[in-house]
C-alpha cells in the first residue's frame, strides 16, 4: 500500500489539512477492493481526483477508466450512452453501439454528478450494481459486465431522496463507502499553498515571472469564503498572472479579483434587525394594517371631497351607512375597540368645516405601539434592504413608488 505522501505527489494533490488527509487515506485503503464508493463535497473541491486514485491503486489499473458527467448528457440519450443500443432502436440509431458499461468491462466507471441521473436510468444502474447485468436500449438480451463504480455528487442526497428525485436503494448501493472532501474555506492552511502552485504553473505556461502576494494579501485570501472552492482559486490565480504587470500583489489589488459574495470575514450581526424581520407574523400583520389605514384615509378624503361638492346633503344621505362606518361610528367597531382597551380620537359630528376633518388615530394602552412609528420603521428597513432603491422598496412594501416617495417626504426619512 502506497503512503499518503507518495499518493499526493503522484496525483498532484496539495495540502496538509486533516480532513483532506483522512479522505485520501480512506481512498487508498478501499482501492484494492471492488466496493462501490460515493464521493461527496461541494462543486470545485476536486472530487474527480478520488476515483483516479482508487482506479490506479486497484487491480483494475490496466483496464479501462471512463469518467462520465451525468449532468451533461441529455435525458433522452443517457441510457444509450451508458448501456448502448441496437440498430434501429430509435430514430438516428443507424448501427449497434456499445455503451460505457460494455466498453469498461473489467475496469472502472466514474459517474460524476450521479444525483442528476433520471429515475429510469437509476433503475438500470441499480441492476448493474446488484448483479452486474444490463440490457441495451432496444434489446431483450441480458449482458454481463464486471465494472467498478465510483460516483460523485455535490447535492444533498438525503434531501434528494425525500423529494423523490433519487432512489434510496440506489443510494445505499453506491455509498458502501462514502468519502467526503472538505470545502476550501475549511482548509485555511492550504489556500496559500494552492495559490502559489497555481501561480507557478501559470508563470511557466505564459512565460512570465511568478506573482507573489504581500502578507496582507495572504490574510485577505485566507479569509475569503471561496464558494467555487479550488476551481475558483485557480481561476483567480490565472487572472492575476495574466493581467497584473506588477508581480507583487497587494491586498487592495487582490480584492479587485475577489467577488463581494463569498467573503468569510467577521461581521457584527444586528440581532434587533433579525428578530423583527419581514417574515415574522407580527410584521406581516402591521403591513396589512398600514395598507388598510391607507385605504381608509383615501376613502375619507374622497368622501370629504364629495361632501364639499355642490350637493353635500344628498351625498351624506345617500352614503350615511358608509360614512358612519368610515368614521368609526359603527357600534360593532366601538365594542371591539373597548374590548381591546384602545383609545379612539373622535372626529366632530359636523362635516361642513375643513377643520372638522380628522383622521382617527389609535393608541394601544398596553404596548404603546404607534402605527405611524411602525410604518416609519418598516419603510426604513425596506430602504436599507434594497440599498435605498425606492422602486424595489415600494414593491416589497406593497405600495406604489409615488406613495413611498410621499411617505419619505412626510416622515423626513
Amino acid at each position: 500500500m502506497e503512503s499518503l505522501q507518495i499518493v499526493k505527489q503522484r496525483f498532484g494533490i496539495i495540502g496538509n489539512d486533516l480532513h483532506l488527509n483522512r479522505a485520501l487515506e480512506k481512498a487508498i485503503r478501499v482501492a484494492p477492493t471492488d466496493i462501490s464508493v460515493l464521493v461527496t463535497g461541494e462543486s470545485g473541491v476536486g472530487k474527480e481526483s478520488i476515483p483516479k486514485i482508487i482506479h490506479n491503486l486497484s487491480h483494475r489499473k490496466h483496464s479501462k477508466y471512463i469518467a462520465v458527467n451525468c449532468g451533461a448528457i441529455p435525458e433522452g440519450t443517457i441510457d444509450s450512452e451508458l448501456f448502448g443500443h441496437e440498430k434501429g432502436s430509435f430514430t438516428g440509431a443507424t448501427q449497434t453501439r456499445k455503451g460505457y458499461f460494455e466498453v469498461a468491462d473489467g475496469g472502472t466507471i466514474f459517474l460524476d454528478e450521479v444525483g442528476e441521473l433520471p429515475l429510469t436510468t437509476q433503475v438500470r444502474l441499480l441492476r448493474v450494481l446488484e448483479n452486474g447485468e444490463f440490457i441495451k436500449v432496444g434489446s431483450s438480451q441480458v449482458q454481463k459486465t464486471n465494472v467498478r463504480i465510483v460516483a460523485a455528487t455535490n447535492i444533498n442526497m438525503q434531501s434528494a431522496i425525500s423529494k423523490g428525485k433519487f432512489r434510496e436503494d440506489l443510494y445505499y448501493r453506491l455509498s458502501t463507502i462514502e468519502i467526503n472532501l472538505p470545502p476550501l474555506r475549511e482548509r485555511l492552511g492550504d489556500i496559500h499553498l494552492l495559490f502559489r502552485k497555481f501561480a507557478s504553473d501559470f508563470a511557466q505556461k505564459y512565460k512570465m515571472p511568478t506573482i507573489r502576494l504581500s502578507d496582507k494579501a495572504i490574510k485577505v485570501l485566507e479569509n475569503y469564503g471561496f464558494p467555487g472552492n479550488i476551481r475558483q482559486l485557480r481561476n483567480i490565480a490565472e487572472q492575476i498572472s495574466v493581467v497584473e504587470e506588477n508581480r507583487e500583489i497587494s491586498a487592495e489589488r487582490l480584492l479587485m479579483y475577489l467577488p463581494s459574495k463569498g467573503t468569510n470575514l467577521p461581521s457584527v450581526i444586528d440581532h434587533k434587525k433579525s428578530n423583527s424581520d419581514f417574515g415574522s407574523e407580527r410584521e406581516i400583520m402591521y403591513k396589512i394594517l398600514f395598507d388598510m389605514r391607507n385605504d381608509i384615509n383615501d376613502l375619507k378624503k374622497l368622501t370629504l371631497d364629495l361632501m364639499r361638492s355642490g350637493n353635500s346633503v344628498k351625498v351624506q344621505e345617500d352614503n350615511k351607512n358608509l360614512i358612519e362606518k368610515i368614521y368609526k361610528e359603527d357600534k360593532n367597531i366601538l365594542d371591539l375597540e373597548q374590548e381591546n382597551n384602545v383609545e379612539v380620537v373622535r372626529i366632530n359630528d359636523s362635516f361642513d368645516k375643513e377643520n372638522d376633518y380628522e383622521f382617527a388615530e389609535t393608541i394601544d394602552a398596553d404596548e404603546s405601539l404607534s402605527i405611524q412609528e411602525k410604518e416609519i420603521e418598516l419603510i426604513k428597513k425596506s430602504l436599507e434592504r434594497n440599498n435605498g432603491k425606492r422602486k424595489l422598496a415600494a414593491k416589497e412594501l406593497g405600495i406604489s413608488e409615488r406613495t413611498l416617495y410621499r411617505k419619505i417626504k412626510q416622515y423626513d426619512l
